[in-house]
């Protein structure tokens, strides 16, 4: 009789193959998957665009020296729904104009000065608030130290003036080349676009505003 044999010692079964996992994907299930990735890119980049961040292009000199001509800026779309306009915030507003009939638009980047209430004031280049001299650090000094006031701002006085409910006025860093709220007045709140707060192109222009 044979000697019964220890399991421990009896060979190994192998296991069972695996099932076939299906065919392949067909070449037209690959490009629709391919297809919704793209769309659903497409839809949240624009998404962002319009709710979100927006790039703007700085043109010309109105506010050297705190952004240059040429340079690129990112605008948060989302910041005055969450709060209300501060002052010297740096604003992107689209001055809408009226030629003969027609609506023009036209984007400007300043900084805000007055807020909605305040009584303001230009005293050769200096600017006032409700009486008190405004502090701004954000000037360029070698534009401050020139002696003559139309050398250093292009509007040297205003008269005073009460920025009216729902407006802010706004004015360029450099104030000698910049058209602002000193001739077109204050603007409505409703038509600022967002809030610059970074400088992003070129590259090694790279800083907060």
């Amino acid at each position: 009789m044979n000697a019964p044999i220890d399991p421990l010692l009896a060979p190994r079964q192998a296991p069972p193959a695996p099932e076939a996992s299906g065919s392949a994907k067909s070449p037209w299930r690959v490009a629709l998957e391919w297809f919704a990735v793209i769309a659903v890119a497409v839809v949240a980049a624009v998404t962002i665009r319009m709710l979100v961040l927006q790039q703007f292009y700085i043109a010309g000199p109105s506010m050297q020296t705190t952004m240059e001509s040429d340079e690129r800026v990112l605008v948060n779309k989302l910041s005055y729904r969450l709060h209300d306009v501060r002052r010297g915030d740096v604003v992107v507003f689209d001055r809408v104009t009226t030629n003969g009939g027609v609506i023009q638009h036209d984007d400007l980047i300043k900084r805000v000065i007055g807020l909605s209430g305040e009584r303001i004031e230009v005293r050769e280049c200096v600017v006032y608030i409700d009486g008190q001299q405004l502090v701004e650090p954000y000037l360029d000094p070698d534009h401050l130290a020139r002696p003559d006031p139309q050398s250093r701002c292009s509007v040297a006085s205003m008269a005073p003036q009460v920025v009216p409910e729902a407006h802010v006025f706004v004015m360029g860093d450099n104030r000698a080349e910049s058209f602002d709220s000193r001739m077109f007045g204050p603007i409505r709140e409703d038509l600022i676009v967002g809030r610059a707060f970074v400088v992003i192109w070129p590259f090694g222009n790279w800083r907060w505003l």
